[in-house]
């Protein structure tokens, strides 16, 4: 393996297909919930690590691959999340239906138009730190030596980016999400 002399070498994926468009809505300050409303988000990957025997740090293919599936999950779904303190989602017993509650506001929506994660809140970094764990899940990338980070950015509005950085070399297989 080659390593960078005063330097890191890494390889990013940004492509106009990268992109999906998905409803969320939002809790904030403690009691305030945004409106249900929708962004066309755009995604982008970057790994940062050593020159492996073919002298690349990863193949973007597999990159880009890898976070074209996840974007397809995303895409034209309502994003919402199940581990908010405050907004409450459940799935019918016939698993038909999706109903997310918050304090007086209730919608309803089909079960396959919705996309529920497991997080606090559908924000852009939360969404960028679930792919991040999501795709180091699927590709193995702690159990690749020499790769160190991935980054996961997320635009939710132009000019609006959220990064999550994942540390591969911290991260124990078990702790991944799928």
């Amino acid at each position: 393996m080659q390593r960078a002399t005063g330097g890191t070498f890494g390889v990013r994926v940004m492509k106009d297909t990268l992109v999906f468009s998905a409803a969320h809505f939002i809790t904030f300050n403690g009691n305030i919930c945004e409106r249900l409303h929708g962004h066309n988000w755009r995604v982008e990957a970057a790994i940062e690590g050593d020159l492996d025997e073919n002298f690349y740090v990863f193949d973007f293919i597999a990159l880009r691959d890898g976070l074209q599936t996840l974007v397809h999950e995303l895409d034209h779904r309502v994003l919402l999340p199940d581990r908010h303190r405050q907004i409450q989602v459940t799935v019918s017993e016939d698993e038909s239906e999706v109903t997310a509650v918050f304090e007086r506001r209730r919608w309803l929506f089909p079960r396959e138009d919705c996309l529920i994660l497991p997080v606090e809140n559908t924000t852009a970094e939360l969404i960028s730190r679930w792919m991040a764990e999501t795709l180091n899940y699927r590709l193995k990338l702690q159990t690749i030596p020499g790769l160190r980070r991935l980054r996961i950015s997320v635009e939710e509005n132009f000019g609006q980016w959220a990064d999550f950085w994942l540390s591969l070399q911290e991260c124990p297989p078990e702790n991944v999400g799928a």
